[in-house]
């Protein structure tokens, strides 16, 4: 029996799932605009106990990459390397357009949500935004963040052998933030 964790930060909530082959053990979903590094770990103990299971019993942790929240990305991806570093487990990176056609409509559009009413599309030169009301046709964009968490973990069963690389960050556009102004500090030799 396969034990997967898969988790998410990329929007505005913290979602985890706990998957044993195909049963769904633990779902959690909590909705926030900030806070992930604080609440994502304490999420995920949270997870594993309500099932009974520790760390330990863990073979592969799914994560989502993104596009979306820039630092929520990084969160998610940095704890799931970690874990997965610590655990000597894969872990593999999926991102929010492999889940959103896992659980979408054979008729609609994949499509990531993006800010400012826009949208992230996956075309063949990378990935574009564009805004909603210029997409033709049906939409398959909005998930619910159990649903994106319970598509990671399925699509991480499935890759998990083959993980060879860790998961990395999957950006539409650089941060908003701008570089800092002051100089760096000066390394002193000793």
């Amino acid at each position: 029996m396969t034990l997967i964790l898969g988790f998410d930060t990329s929007g505005p909530w913290c979602a985890a799932t706990l998957l044993r082959d195909e049963q769904v053990l633990t779902l959690r979903h909590e909705a926030m605009s900030k806070g992930q590094a604080e609440r994502l770990m304490p999420l995920l103990e949270e997870v594993l106990e309500r099932a009974g299971v520790t760390w330990r019993d863990l073979d592969a942790i799914g994560v989502g990459t993104g596009p979306g929240n820039f630092t929520g990305i990084r969160i998610a991806v940095s704890a799931a390397r970690g874990l997965a570093l610590g655990l000597g487990i894969p872990s593999v990176g999926v991102d929010g357009f492999e889940t959103r056609a896992l659980c979408a409509p054979p008729d609609q559009q994949v499509a990531v949500p993006a800010p400012r009413d826009q949208l992230y599309l996956q075309t063949d030169t990378g990935i574009a935004v564009v805004a909603r009301s210029e997409v033709d046709g049906p939409v398959h964009a909005d998930i619910d963040p159990q649903e994106l968490a319970q598509a990671i973990a399925r699509i991480t069963a499935e890759r998990r052998l083959g993980a060879t690389h860790p998961p990395a960050p999957v950006y539409a556009r650089p941060a908003d933030a701008a570089p800092a102004s002051d100089p760096p500090p000066v390394i002193l030799d000793a």
